[in-house]
């Protein structure tokens, strides 16, 4: 589905559901990564029930951002306030995100072509406008750069490549890691706690069932969740599991995250 502003149709009713909480958002370590990559109290996982079924297809009359339950519960963190959002959602740009992953594979072509040594360590390079540099953000985010699709063009259109990009770029005032491996398994720790995957009973294959949107709404004044600007850390997923009805939103918005747990 291409991306666009959808008019609302109100076919969908929400219910927050507070006791769902995730073993990233618990788990000690993850926290102490997520705020030296100072995204901790910036990064959001919140899930809802929704009341009828859903397809890939009727994504743009979901309606997410218009439902009262959703509006009352969301939290703009941008000011480090606690607070609804304030004006009417008038309109939302929808984007269908890939989600096919079931393995970390996907990074397999990282580990041989020079981003990292072979203990790991990511290569440091020269930039002219960041000092401290590496060969794994200029993958990530340098179209010109001799690594840029050694992860398929394709493949980084995937949640979980995006899911691994937000993370290593991290927030206002990131503190980047030496080695791959904190970026890896906190990219895997999070997606596996976000996507829901299920077994074809014939064929035993395990396939993703989970609909990943990027979404973003916008009021009469413009773009209003996440964040009131437009930024590259600053985003929203809604990951919707259409077999139990329920549908998860995932925020950042970029800024200095919480430097004590």
């Amino acid at each position: 589905m291409a991306g666009g502003e959808s008019a609302f149709e109100q076919t969908y009713s929400f219910s927050p559901l507070p006791a769902k909480s995730f073993s990233f958002q618990e788990d000690k370590n993850t926290l102490t990564l997520l705020m030296k990559w100072s995204m901790l109290g910036r990064l959001s996982a919140q899930t809802y029930s929704f009341d009828s079924n859903f397809h890939p297809y009727s994504c743009e009359t979901f309606c997410f951002f218009k439902d009262p339950q959703v509006i009352a519960s969301l939290r703009n963190m941008e000011a480090g306030l606690c607070m609804p959002l304030g004006m009417p959602v008038e309109s939302v740009s929808t984007n269908l995100v890939p989600c096919t992953k079931i393995s970390m594979e996907l990074f397999d072509p990282v580990y041989s072509c020079g981003i990292l040594r072979p203990s790991g360590h990511v290569v440091k390079c020269f930039h002219d406008v960041y000092p401290d540099y590496d060969e794994l953000r200029q993958m990530l985010q340098e179209e010109d750069s001799e690594h840029y699709y050694v992860v398929g063009r394709m493949e980084r259109e995937e949640f979980l490549f995006r899911l691994f990009k937000h993370l290593c770029l991290g927030g206002e005032l990131c503190q980047y890691e030496d080695t791959i491996d904190p970026y890896i398994s906190t990219t895997k720790k999070i997606y596996k706690d976000l996507i829901s995957v299920q077994k074809n009973p014939e064929t035993k294959k395990i396939s993703v069932v989970s609909t990943v949107l990027k979404v973003c709404a916008y009021d009469e004044s413009g773009q209003c969740f996440p964040g009131t600007r437009e930024e590259e850390q600053t985003f929203a997923y809604l990951i919707v599991d259409p077999v139990k009805r329920n549908v998860t939103l995932l925020y950042h918005i970029y800024g200095v995250g919480k430097m004590t747990l």
